[in-house]
C-alpha cells in the first residue's frame, strides 16, 4: 500500500496556500498572495486578509491538484493551519479544509504554523535529523528551537523574541528609509549596492551577561530610525544603512544559532521562515556553519514564505506517524504557542449565566 496523499492549506496571514505531499515528496503546490492590497497600507490588513482568501481557496486548491496531476478524489487527508495567524484569515481556510474534508470523508490535522515552516525543509533535504537546532525568522517570530521527532515529540525553546522580530524589524526599518512593504526583500535589494561598514549599529542581546538565546530587535530598529534622522536635511544613504542593518540581524541570528548548536552538541542547523530567503543571512550562516563544523539546511526560496506544502509535510508526518486526527470541532488559535506540530485546539462554549 503507498503512502497517503495530504492536502495542506495555509492561510495565516496574506498568502492563501494549498500544496500536496505524499511520502516525504512534494507533488504540487500554489500560493496565491494578497500583498499588493495591503502594500499601499505599510502592512497586512486582516480584512482585506480575510477576504482575498475566501476568493482565492478554491482557485488555489485546484491549481496545485492540477501541477500534481491529480483530483479531490485523490486526496487522502486534509492538514490546515489552526494557529498561530490572524484570526479572520485562519477561519477562512480551516472552514474551507473542514469542508474539503467531510465532502471526501477523510480525516483532518490541525497544524501550527511554525511547525510548518520547519517541516518545509524536509521537502527538499529529506527527513529531519535527531535532534537538530532551528532558526525560525519570520514577520512575527525569531525562535531558536531544539527538534527531535516532530510529529512525535515535544519541541524546545532555547530562545525566542522578547519584542521586535527580525522580519517586523526590516518591515519597520524599510519604512523609515522611504522603501516598499515587505520591508525584508526591499532591504536586500537596496543593501546589494551599500557598504555595511559604513555604519555601526548595535548587536542586542550578545552581550556575556544577556540570555544567550534571546532575541530583541526593538533597539536596532529604534538606532536606525535614529541613524535616519541625523540625515534630515540631506539625501539619506539607504544602501548603506540597510547593508548595515541586514548585517546587524544577520550577525546576531547566526550568531546565536551557531552558539545553541555547539552548546548542545548538536551538528546540524535548519534555518527557516521568511526571513530564511534574506540573502545575507543565508550566506552568513553557510561561513559560520563551515567554520564551525555544523551542517546547514536551508529550504529553497520558494517554500521559506508562507505556503500549503509546508502545512502538508506536517500533515504528512502526522498521518504516517498514526497520529489522531483533529476533533469535529476543532478550532483555531490565533496565539497558540509552539509545543507540538498538531495543533487542535476546540471550540469555546459559551457560558450559561446563572440564573438569578
Amino acid at each position: 500500500m503507498g503512502y497517503p496523499v495530504v492536502l495542506g492549506i495555509e492561510s495565516s496571514c496574506d498568502e492563501t496556500g494549498a500544496g500536496l505531499v505524499r511520502g516525504g515528496r512534494l507533488l504540487g503546490h500554489a500560493v496565491a498572495s494578497s500583498m499588493d492590497e495591503h502594500a499601499r497600507y505599510g502592512g497586512v490588513v486582516p480584512e482585506i486578509a480575510a477576504r482575498a482568501h475566501v476568493h482565492s481557496f478554491t482557485p488555489v486548491v485546484h491549481r496545485a491538484l492540477d501541477e500534481a496531476g491529480l483530483s479531490m478524489s485523490d486526496i487522502d487527508a486534509v492538514a490546515v493551519t489552526t494557529g498561530p495567524g490572524l484570526s479572520g484569515a485562519l477561519q477562512v481556510g480551516l472552514a474551507g479544509a473542514k469542508g474539503l474534508a467531510y465532502a471526501l470523508d477523510v480525516p483532518l490535522y490541525g497544524v501550527h504554523h511554525l511547525a510548518g515552516h520547519v517541516a518545509a525543509d524536509t521537502l527538499e533535504h529529506g527527513p529531519l535529523p535527531d535532534p537538530c537546532v532551528v532558526l525560525i525568522v519570520s514577520g512575527g517570530h525569531t525562535s531558536l528551537l531544539l527538534v527531535r521527532d516532530l510529529a512525535r515529540d515535544p519541541i524546545t525553546h532555547l530562545g525566542d523574541t522578547l519584542d521586535d522580530a527580525a522580519g517586523e524589524c526590516f518591515d519597520k526599518v524599510a519604512r523609515v528609509f522611504g522603501l516598499p512593504y515587505p520591508g525584508g526583500p526591499a532591504v536586500d535589494r537596496a543593501a546589494r549596492a551599500g557598504d555595511a561598514g559604513a555604519v555601526t549599529f548595535p548587536r542586542p542581546l550578545t552581550g556575556p551577561c544577556d540570555d544567550p538565546y534571546a532575541f530583541s530587535f526593538s533597539g536596532l530598529k529604534t538606532a536606525a530610525a535614529r541613524w535616519a534622522e541625523r540625515h534630515a536635511g540631506r539625501p539619506l544613504p539607504v544602501a548603506d544603512g540597510s547593508a548595515a542593518l541586514q548585517e546587524a540581524i544577520a550577525d546576531v541570528l547566526t550568531r546565536k544559532a551557531v552558539a545553541a548548536c555547539r552548546a548542545h552538541g548538536v551538528t546540524t542547523l535548519v534555518v527557516v521562515g521568511g526571513v530564511a530567503a534574506n540573502s545575507r543571512v543565508r550566506s552568513l550562516a553557510e561561513e559560520r556553519c563551515a567554520a564551525a563544523g555544523i551542517t546547514l539546511r536551508v529550504p529553497p526560496l520558494k517554500l521559506c514564505t508562507d505556503n500549503g506544502a509546508m502545512i502538508a509535510a506536517v500533515g504528512d508526518l502526522l498521518v504516517r506517524a498514526g497520529a489522531e486526527p483533529a476533533p469535529l470541532d476543532v478550532s483555531i488559535d490565533p496565539s497558540a504557542p509552539l509545543e507540538y506540530a498538531a495543533l487542535h485546539p476546540r471550540a469555546r462554549t459559551a457560558r450559561t449565566p446563572h440564573a438569578a
